[in-house]
């Protein structure tokens, strides 16, 4: 897939999204972005901000493919009581030939949303562990291997709401990046009232490429140039991190090398061939700041990612 294919690819997922989510251009793009890096995404907010219809959405636009073969969606409700094998499958006993058979679990598919992920235990959330960073599901003594188009959207609810236990770092940590929805203006929620596009538009919504191009596209991605200074800049807000004094639990290399990945995916989003400054101020907040400890949890995580961003960025010379 040449550049203009692949930025008119990411274009029309855009446009296809607006018409649904309205009056959120600015995380529909980011939201693109990500699935075009190969990440996957967690959207933080209160229910009834249209999380589960922009997944569905998703879904349904990246549903053509060569074959007829329809992209598939799931959904896992996390709860309390959910155990691990909820979600990767399990190894049932068939009687008929008296062997182990493993029946696959929600997890196998293309698209998954994991409704509300902090409303069950840390030890249900580890399921999600291997699958999101290696494409693979381990049962027993066999692993499984995933589609390779698999991408997850997951939500969470505020840690300030009752029921929630907080996301272990080894998990969030999977997450290229951490959006939230808001709440919509005025206008725009007069026109969702008015046009409920959740029942009316979004089953009439029509696939714009399939799955082989959308890896088409993630291979486009790799190929955006970004100067060894804006990879160092990216390196620099890593590394500022963890030494800087409010912060308990700095980035990752993940996090440096996902900032330069979305960074790549966000400038031919932007139908630029090349990264620039201005892609790691806008992506350094949300690809970094859900990766950090910070000893005083009043602190705006990403009012600082920010901070460390232009300061490294400053000192910037071409």
């Amino acid at each position: 897939m040449d550049f203009k294919s692949a930025h008119a690819l990411g274009e029309r997922l855009v446009l296809g999204l607006e018409a649904v989510i309205r009056g959120k251009s600015t995380v529909l793009g980011y939201l693109v972005a990500g699935l075009l890096a190969g990440g996957h995404v967690l959207i933080e907010d209160v229910p009834g901000l249209g999380k589960t219809t922009l997944a569905k959405t998703v879904a349904r636009l990246i549903s053509r493919t060569r074959k007829g073969d329809a992209v598939v969606f799931r959904r896992i409700q996390f709860t309390p009581d959910l155990l691990p094998y909820d979600i990767t499958g399990v190894d049932v006993f068939d009687p008929g030939t008296r062997k182990f058979v493993f029946t696959p679990g929600p997890v196998f598919t293309n698209v998954l949303l994991a409704d509300e992920i902090n409303r069950t235990t840390p030890k249900v959330q580890s399921a999600l562990l291997e699958v999101m960073a290696e494409g693979q599901v381990t049962v027993g003594n066999t692993t499984y291997p995933m589609d390779p188009f698999f991408f997850v959207i997951a939500t969470q609810n505020p840690v300030e709401m009752e029921g929630v236990y907080p996301l272990p770092l080894a998990q969030i940590d999977r997450f290229l990046m951490k959006l939230r929805i808001g709440y919509p203006d005025t206008e725009v929620e007069v026109g969702i009232v008015r046009d409920d596009p959740s029942a009316t538009i979004m089953p009439t919504v029509k696939a714009v490429c399939g799955k082989d191009e959308i890896l088409a596209a993630r291979r486009r991605v790799d190929a955006v140039y970004c100067d060894e200074k804006l990879m160092r800049v990216a390196v620099g807000i890593a590394a500022a991190t963890r030494s800087h004094p409010g912060i308990s639990l700095g980035a990752s290399p993940r996090g440096s090398l996902m900032l330069v990945r979305a960074a790549r995916a966000f400038a031919l989003l932007s139908g630029r061939e090349y990264v620039i400054d201005q892609d790691l101020v806008d992506l350094a907040p949300i690809v970094i700041a859900h990766r950090l400890r910070l000893k005083d949890t009043r602190t705006d995580a990403v009012a600082l990612v920010r901070e460390i961003c232009m300061s490294e960025l400053s000192h910037l010379s071409y």
